[in-house]
This record gives C-alpha cells, sequence and structure tokens, in this order.
C-alpha cells in the first residue's frame, strides 16, 4: 500500500448529522430517561460519543427501547470503562459494552464479565474478526496510521514503517498518544507481541532519547499536526478523517507495506454483551445492531470512516481503499490483552511516568 497523497474534501452531511436530524425530528433524544413501564438497556461506549449516541437514537427510534449511553472520556479511551465494568462484576449495572478495539473485549472475557454469544447479525464477518470461543465479533475497523502535516514535509523523507519514528531525522517531530490509554495501548501491546520485549521497549525508550513527544490523547496528536506543531503523528484512521473533513492540510502513511514489514494494525469496534446484566434480552437486541451491516455502513459513511470487515460494505470514500488493499499485521487479541495487562504495570507505566517528570 503506498503512501497517499493529500485529498481535497469538501464537508458534506454525515451519517451522523443525518440521523441526528431525523431524530430530532421525530422529538427523540438520546439517552433519554425512561418511564417505568419503558423498555430499556445500558450501553457503556468507548467509540466516540457523537457515533454512538446517534446509533443510539436510530436503535431506540426503531424499536422503542430506551438507550442509556454512559460515553469514555478522551484521555482515558477503553481503560475508564473497563476498570468500571470490572469493578461492577458482581452488580452489573451495563448491558452492553460498545469497544473501540477488540483486546478490551478479551479483557472483558477474561474477567468472566462478557457474555457468550456471537451475534447472529456478524454474517460475512471474516474469522479473524470472530472469537473462536463465539462470544464476540468484530466490525467497522480503524487502522493505526501516520499523519503529517503536508507543509511542513514538503518533499523531505517520510517514514515509511512505525519503526522509524524512533529514528533521529523523525522523532524530535513526531508525537503519539500516551500508550497507556485507548488504542495506543493496544499498538503498544501488539508491537511488543510482534517485536518481542527488548526490541519494542527500545523503540520506546529511543523515540523519547531522540526527542519524540508522547499527548495526552490521539486527537490532541491531530489538532497539533492539523496545526503544524509537529510534523508527524501516530494515531487512528478516524483521526485523519476528521481533519480531512476540516480541511486541515494533512495527509496519512499507511505503514508497513512492503514485503518484509510489519503490516498495518486494523482494530475492529465489538460489541461486548455483559454476563448478568439487568436487560439481558435488550442487550442482546442491540449488541446484534451494532454488530451489523448496517452499523458498518453508518460508520463508513461518517467523519469516523471506519472500514467495513464485510467485502460487501463500500469503504470509506475519503480514504479511496478498503481493508483488503492493505497488509495487515496478524494479531491473537487473546495474547495482546493478556500483554497490554502486564505492560500497563510494568514498562509502560514506566516510561509514562518518565514522560511527565
Amino acid at each position: 500500500m503506498r503512501k497517499s497523497s493529500i485529498i481535497s474534501v469538501h464537508p458534506r452531511p454525515s451519517a451522523v448529522l443525518f440521523f441526528s436530524l431525523l431524530l430530532v425530528g421525530l422529538g427523540l433524544t438520546a439517552c433519554q430517561k425512561s418511564s417505568p413501564n419503558e423498555p430499556e438497556v445500558v450501553l457503556y461506549s468507548s467509540v466516540d460519543e457523537g457515533y454512538s449516541r446517534s446509533l443510539a437514537d436510530l436503535f431506540q427510534a426503531r424499536t422503542g427501547i430506551a438507550v442509556k449511553l454512559v460515553s469514555d472520556t478522551e484521555a482515558t479511551k477503553s481503560t475508564g470503562l473497563i476498570n468500571r465494568l470490572i469493578a461492577e462484576k458482581e452488580r452489573p449495572v451495563a448491558d452492553v459494552f460498545w469497544s473501540g478495539d477488540v483486546m478490551r473485549a478479551y479483557t472483558l472475557k477474561h474477567h468472566g464479565i462478557a457474555r457468550a454469544g456471537a451475534p447472529e447479525t456478524a454474517s460475512g464477518v471474516p474469522r479473524e474478526f470472530v472469537d473462536p470461543e463465539g462470544f464476540f465479533a468484530g466490525a467497522a475497523a480503524r487502522l493505526r496510521v501516520i499523519i503529517y502535516h503536508k507543509p511542513s514535509v514538503a518533499d523531505g523523507p517520510q517514514p515509511a514503517t512505525v519503526a522509524e519514528l524512533a529514528e533521529p531525522r523523525f522523532a524530535a517531530h513526531t508525537c503519539l498518544a500516551n500508550p497507556l490509554f485507548g488504542t495506543t495501548s493496544m499498538h503498544a501491546a501488539a508491537l511488543f507481541a510482534k517485536w518481542g520485549d527488548e526490541r519494542a521497549a527500545k523503540f520506546f525508550d529511543d523515540f523519547a532519547r531522540h526527542g519524540g513527544t508522547m499527548l495526552s490523547s490521539n486527537g490532541e496528536v491531530r489538532r497539533r499536526v492539523a496545526a503544524g506543531e509537529f510534523a508527524f503523528g501516530l494515531t487512528d484512521s478516524d483521526d485523519v478523517s476528521v481533519a480531512i473533513r476540516d480541511e486541515k492540510p494533512v495527509g496519512w502513511i499507511v505503514p508497513d507495506q512492503k514485503d518484509g514489514q510489519d503490516g498495518v494494525v486494523v482494530i475492529p469496534c465489538v460489541a461486548v454483551r455483559i454476563a448478568g446484566a439487568p436487560h439481558a434480552e435488550n442487550g442482546r437486541k442491540l449488541a446484534e445492531f451494532l454488530a451489523s451491516e448496517e452499523t458498518e455502513r453508518f460508520m463508513a459513511e461518517s467523519e469516523a470512516a471506519h472500514f467495513p470487515v464485510r467485502a460487501g460494505v463500500a469503504s470509506p470514500e475519503v480514504f479511496g481503499f478498503g481493508l483488503a488493499e492493505v497488509k495487515a499485521m496478524p494479531l491473537d487479541w487473546a495474547a495482546l490483552a493478556k500483554k497490554e495487562q502486564e505492560l500497563q504495570r510494568g514498562f509502560l507505566k514506566q516510561w509514562v511516568e518518565r514522560q511527565q517528570r
């Protein structure tokens, strides 16, 4: 997959806006309080609130089931709600957790919090995105890409791999999000699993030693690269889409695409049903909806520009390619979840503390 150049995209009404306007016209609001006799379902979501709220509204309008939505903060994406779900294990509050990456689903499964039963709507999902024991299936994916500020880069060198970001010529001009949270923590676990502990630890140490900067979140990476404060940033493809639709002068690089290179990290969303949930049947219906082809189409057409994992759903226009056209890093999600927990207590915790001094 070759590096894509900047694409000029004029903002257009997104699926998110369309559904929001539709539901406003119907007199509905997301996460409204239900009456005592009204059916309801509780959704915890680490997917950006604008999209999870719009989909919750659509589900509520279609089924009459009131959705109570609890979203994670940008800085503690996924981790905050995972800790909450673990704390609530004996008395669950949530019925469904819609995770921005599949590794969190395996964390919940490991703790006995996920309920078995992959959604029937997961037909057409490739095997690599389906839990082999049938707990859940991933859909609507993002890529871990390198965003760059086009005026700063001009005709200068550009990194083709994630590993190059730690080199002196790139590190001092590069930022990444705190690797204790969100998709950056998952990406870090993938690098440790792929490269081994020694090489991966050296990457993070070299990145810092050569002037690399840690920021609070992927959103901050997007904003500060778009503003020209950094030439490069490691982030998710949906952040690139948002910057381009905001007419920021950015481009992107899909890293590690040549023969012998690692492949890009692909991150599907996944809806997890919670064991012992108070509204189990409504949770099943919501999880089915979030794993459906309809939701994949919605996420592809929205500003989030997620990549459908199903072959029959159109890819986001802003990128101009689909998952079938990229070389992906093979990942063992269950193993990554365990590795991430180890890193949270060990190397990455210490690394982050050093950057914050």
